[in-house]
């Protein structure tokens, strides 16, 4: 297994969600915090917008207008230029959990997962999907998992993939030519240990996972080949690794979000949150 160092990028955050790379600039959201930020190069970061019910999954439309879940109320905003939000989608009669990730394609569809459970008070149990079209419609997606966390889309964008992380594994879906989502399968089982959350697809169709819930020896990302072969590491001991995004002007910098946390301190809504970077050798699929 190949292992990568970090470099700090960005810290002084809380908890750091659903990395994106637009127009030029890494996108975040901060649970606590309740900001979507906009990162310059040299880390330093600008606050987009504040989303009371705390914003979460992150996508953008074709006219650069910015959508990010609100986990409170189990619906997506639209975000204008001035920062303001207002009601894009209701997904709440889907949602049976707080609001999470959410994947834009490029055509416009948006699918948005939800925790479906109370974390750390109600036993797990499964949800769906919901699949936003352009026009705003919302629809249960066929096909029950388990923590629905982050998605990608191939290059191709027939196969959507999703994280489960409290199933150890990336499921997929097959994508029609409408933007519905049919035919749930295993891509990849990952260890009991592992807990996938956010992922990004690099260009030779690994998916780079952060292996959440873990401060310990097993904490980082990992890249993942269909059928669970790992192949990568990147360290981050003594922190939650959640999520992590391609960019740069060659989307060949990997981007991680870290959260210095446990979980009864994230019910308590305390975490230190800090960007990192990677070098991999490799580069991601451009959303576009």
């Amino acid at each position: 297994m190949k292992i990568h160092p970090t470099n700090p990028f960005s810290a002084g955050h809380q908890f750091l969600e659903a990395p994106r790379w637009h127009a030029g600039h890494l996108w975040a959201s901060d649970f606590f915090a309740q900001q979507v930020l906009r990162f310059d190069d040299d880390g330093s970061y600008q606050t987009v917008a504040k989303v009371d019910g705390s914003p979460s999954g992150l996508g953008f439309l074709a006219d650069d207008s910015v959508l990010v879940v609100s986990q409170a109320t189990a619906k997506v905003l639209r975000i204008a230029p001035d920062g303001t939000t207002t009601e894009y989608a209701d997904f709440s009669d889907i949602a049976t959990g707080l609001g999470n990730d959410m994947l834009v394609s490029p055509s416009g569809h948006a699918y948005v997962g939800n925790f479906g459970f109370a974390l750390g008070t109600e036993d797990p149990r499964t949800t769906n999907l919901a699949h936003v079209d352009p026009e705003g419609h919302v629809r249960r997606v066929p096909g029950e998992v388990l923590f629905p966390n982050g998605a990608a889309l191939t290059a191709d964008g027939r196969t959507l993939l999703l994280a489960e992380t409290f199933t150890h594994r990336i499921s997929a879906f097959d994508v029609a030519a409408d933007g519905s989502l049919s035919n749930l399968r295993l891509w990849a089982q990952l260890p009991d240990s592992f807990h996938p959350d956010g992922i990004a697809l690099d260009s030779d169709g690994g998916v780079w996972f952060g292996n959440a819930l873990t401060p310990g020896d097993e904490s980082g990302f990992y890249r993942v080949l269909e059928g669970g072969t790992i192949t990568d590491h990147v360290p981050t001991p003594g922190t939650w690794a959640i999520a992590c995004a391609f960019g740069g002007s060659g989307l060949d910098v990997l981007y991680l979000m870290c959260n210095t946390t446990t979980l009864e301190e994230f019910h308590e809504g305390r975490s230190n949150g800090a960007v990192l970077t990677a070098s991999v050798g490799r580069s991601g699929v451009d959303p576009a």
